[in-house]
């Protein structure tokens, strides 16, 4: 059940640290500067060691040191000032580093998102995807600007200190640091990563899934008013931030305990070599002065180690977020985009034996055939869920098709460039997004470039423009977040008109009318009948109404579509 969690920590940071890139260069400047720093750090102390060593040889307790006092103070000035500029250029590395990955990640996961829009994004609920893009990507920070100098760091500065304690003062005391360091930074972190592993990913899980719910009451908040459902609202939103919290405790528990069991580890072989160093004078094995410069370097090795001892209660988060931002970058998309294939101008469109099913053995449509002509008006009708829309976005190659052809001017679908495809064939759905930008950006989204007069006649055809003039600002007027400022039926016919204005030589149109009132269902079915002479469309509706423009109609029953 474990392994089922999430990848393993290795395979995690093995795959975060390959996104680097170029930057690795810079990481390991980074790492040497970091390294050469805690030495010239632990220096400091060294030197202030070698001092009372002097002293101590001077009064004849120890073996005399041959360094004057001008050069001991001078070591200790120079590595205090080297620390500084070195930690400097360390930060700055790191932080540079993590800050230009997290641009690359952000443009990473909107190509992802690109490729596995709109199939395989239809499950995926849109809070998770904000959480992971803001929370998960802010807490990738952590390790690439605090975790992977720190560990680099740490095996460089423990091996300088077992090298230099070993030919400085005893190898005996040498063996005791490697053990410190190893048990503190390797036994220990591997044992509270174990122990921490479930309640990071719990949390990062619970933490997404409470923003989606939240980010979904925001959303809502209107019909959850209308429909006085607050109090089951707040219960639910307050049972989702009880959960969250209790693996936000159970999480800080476990940090908090490895915490102190590091602590303790420091002590014990602090006293461990401070024990060893005694025994060593005790018994004629090391002179006194050598012994202090040892452990006193000892003493102040246990910072890189420490600071990879405290990783675990960091990485629980960061593995679960890298973990969830690896699963988006190697998810796999329903279709793959054609790069480089065939074009064509739309003339005709031909489906022959179409079959397709979202899971095996269970069939939506089955041996489809239909055919489209330029000029042509072809309606579809059928009850909710009998694989109407599926169809439409099989046409534009949403969904790859199981079996069967679908072909535009002779060409078969998987064959078309797709953003050719997507030039000549336009889809209007049930619900049309608006962003929170004015109605005249929300229509350029279709043609950048559009003129006023094409934007305005476009808005004509969709029966919408004399509403959007009858507005304060006109075109310039703010849709509003999420489109609450219009009506359901507004934002449907401002998305045909999105469509009209694209220019698409084919226009698939779901349920194109059922948000509106029949005055304007008649405008909107006026309007399509004078474009049928330029262009094809393909009407999805319940309407009978809406049929009656059509040139031909077929039915869809139990996945089978028939010519009426």
């Amino acid at each position: 059940m474990k392994a089922k969690l999430r990848r393993s920590g290795a395979k995690i940071m093995a795959s975060l640290i390959v996104l680097l890139g170029s930057l690795f260069y810079i990481m390991l400047l980074a790492v040497i500067n970091g390294s050469v720093g805690f030495i010239a750090a632990m220096g400091v102390t060294v030197c202030g060691a070698t001092g009372v060593a002097k002293a101590l040889g001077i009064m004849g307790l120890c073996a005399e040191v041959s360094l004057s006092w001008g050069w001991i103070i001078g070591l200790a000035v120079g590595c205090g000032v080297i620390r500084g500029g070195l930690r400097y250029l360390e930060q700055y590395s790191n932080h540079y580093i993590a800050f230009k990955l997290l641009a690359v990640l952000r443009d990473k996961i909107f190509g992802a998102l690109r490729v596995l829009c709109p199939a395989k994004l239809e499950s995926k609920q849109k809070g998770s995807i904000i959480a992971m893009i803001t929370s998960d990507i802010e807490t990738l920070e952590v390790f690439y600007a605090h975790t992977i100098s720190p560990i680099c760091i740490a095996v460089l500065v423990s091996l300088a200190v077992f090298l230099f304690v070993g030919f400085v003062a005893s190898w005996y005391l040498a063996l005791v640091a490697l053990l410190g360091y190893v048990v503190i930074g390797i036994v220990v972190p591997l044992i509270s990563s174990g122990k921490l592993k479930a309640s990071g990913v719990n949390y990062r899980r619970e933490f997404a899934s409470f923003n989606a719910y939240f980010l979904d009451s925001i959303k809502g908040i209107k019909d959850i008013v209308l429909n006085n459902a607050e109090r089951d609202r707040e219960g639910e939103v307050n049972r989702r931030s009880d959960i969250l919290l209790k693996e936000t405790k159970k999480m800080k528990n476990g940090i908090t305990r490895a915490s102190a069991a590091t602590e303790l580890m420091v002590t014990l072989f602090i006293a461990i070599s401070l024990v060893v160093g005694i025994l060593l004078v005790h018994f004629d094995l090391l002179d006194l002065g050598r012994m202090l410069i040892g452990v006193v370097t000892i003493f102040g090795s246990f910072g890189p180690v420490l600071a990879v001892s405290a990783l675990p209660g960091n990485l629980t988060q960061t593995f679960a977020s890298g973990d969830r931002v690896l699963n988006l970058l190697e998810e796999k998309p329903a279709v793959t985009p054609v790069k480089n294939g065939k074009t064509f101008d739309y003339e005709n469109l031909s489906v022959k034996d179409l079959s397709f099913a979202y899971e095996r053995n269970a069939p939506v449509l089955k041996d489809v055939c239909m055919h489209a002509q330029k000029g042509e008006i072809i309606g579809i009708v059928g009850e909710s869920g009998c694989g109407k829309s599926t169809f439409l976005k099989l046409l534009l190659r949403f969904w790859e098709k199981d079996r069967g052809e679908i072909n535009y001017s002779g060409i078969d679908v998987d064959n078309i460039d797709s953003d050719n495809l997507l030039d000549n064939v336009t889809m209007v759905s049930q619900t049309t997004y608006l962003f929170d930008e004015s109605i005249e950006d929300n229509l350029r989204i279709a043609k950048p470039d559009a003129t006023q007069e094409e934007i305005e006649n476009a808005c004509k055809m969709a029966s919408v423009h004399d509403f959007i003039m009858s507005l304060p600002e006109g075109y310039k007027t703010q849709v509003g977040a999420m489109g609450d400022n219009l009506s359901a039926g507004e934002k449907q016919r401002i998305g045909l008109a999105r469509a009209f204005l694209k220019g698409s030589q084919l226009i698939l149109l779901d349920e194109p009318t059922s948000n509106v009132d029949s005055i304007n269902e008649g405008m909107i079915l006026k309007s399509l009948a004078e474009q049928k002479s330029k262009k094809s469309i393909i009407l999805v509706s319940h309407r009978e109404s809406t049929m009656a423009i059509a040139d031909r109609i077929y039915t869809v029953s139990s996945g089978i579509m028939s010519e009426v």
